[in-house]
């Protein structure tokens, strides 16, 4: 003979919410007329019944693809030959800063902004 029964509900669940939360639930479970307890093993029952969505991997290479794409326009952009006026700026400054010209740091580490 089958046991038709449904399965003793033994285990508990532990979480932490913040107090304003549950209170929001719990007035939800009320308006809704069920317990907590069903609201949340509903909720679970759920996730376990629910197929998982498979990434796409097509999402991924047209991600991809248009990223590629973006950099590419972007990229002839950021290379644009040196302005001589900045070159000549940086050279004065740099020697302003230079006074001594012991060597310490040359012009193309200040240019570069490290040593």
């Amino acid at each position: 003979m089958r046991d038709t029964r449904p399965p003793k509900k033994s285990e508990s669940l532990e979480i932490r919410i913040p107090y304003d939360a549950k209170l929001a639930f719990m007035e939800r479970c009320r308006r809704e007329g069920r317990s907590a307890s069903e609201a949340l093993r509903g909720f679970i029952d759920q996730q376990i019944e629910a197929p998982r969505p498979r990434p796409r991997r097509w999402r991924l290479a047209v991600g991809a693809m248009i990223a590629a794409a973006l950099g590419a326009v972007a990229l002839p952009s950021l290379a644009r030959p040196a302005d001589p006026a900045h070159d000549l700026i940086r050279r004065v400054a740099f020697a302003h800063l230079d006074a001594d010209h012991d060597g310490v740091v040359s012009l193309d580490e200040y240019v570069r902004g490290r040593p």
